[in-house]
């Protein structure tokens, strides 16, 4: 009976570490956000993000899924210009596990069974991606969000962990004003 009351702080802390996508952004806090109605894509900086063309491709076109979503037309005469650039890092995780407790006859620790530590090491590569808003009148940044989270090298989990940052990133545009 021991064991089963902690089930329901397991289910958390997995639910908890498994979050997906960690977002922020900032935004120029004097600009009127709702004079944007169109956007296009801000060639030369889209051009020096340094990835696959083909996870170019798809961050374009999860943004601009998510743009006209928003009630956005893409113009040749834009009011905003559309940008992004990614980051990546490999994260280790190194745990040790002693499972010298909570085996054998009963529950808790158990005498008759000397533990072993039992170490595990996880490699997983951590991406960021920004998406900048430019005025495009002004050529100034309005408006930039970044997410944050574990990304894949398999190919069908590609497109849709991309479309999970620009969503959960555009999800806080435009920025609301307190």
């Amino acid at each position: 009976m021991k064991k089963l009351k902690y089930i329901p702080l397991l289910l958390i802390f997995l639910i908890v570490s498994c979050s997906s996508v960690n977002v922020y952004n900032d935004f120029d806090k004097k600009v009127d956000f709702t004079q944007f109605k169109t956007f296009a894509f801000y060639k030369p900086g889209v051009d020096k993000v340094e990835i696959s063309d083909l996870d170019k491709k798809r961050i374009l076109k999860s943004i601009e899924v998510e743009m006209l979503a928003k009630g956005f037309t893409k113009s040749e005469n834009p009011d905003l210009l559309v940008n992004f650039f990614t980051k990546s890092r490999e994260q280790v995780d190194v745990n040790t596990f002693n499972n010298s407790w909570g085996y054998g006859y009963g529950y808790g620790w158990n005498p008759y069974i000397w533990g072993r530590n039992r170490t595990s090491v996880r490699t997983t590569t951590k991406g960021t991606l920004f998406i900048d808003l430019i005025d495009a009148k002004k050529k100034e940044m309005v408006w930039q969000g970044e997410g944050e989270g574990e990304i894949f090298k398999n190919q069908n989990d590609k497109e849709e962990r991309i479309q999970e940052f620009v969503t959960e990133i555009l999800k806080q545009y435009p920025p609301e004003k307190k």
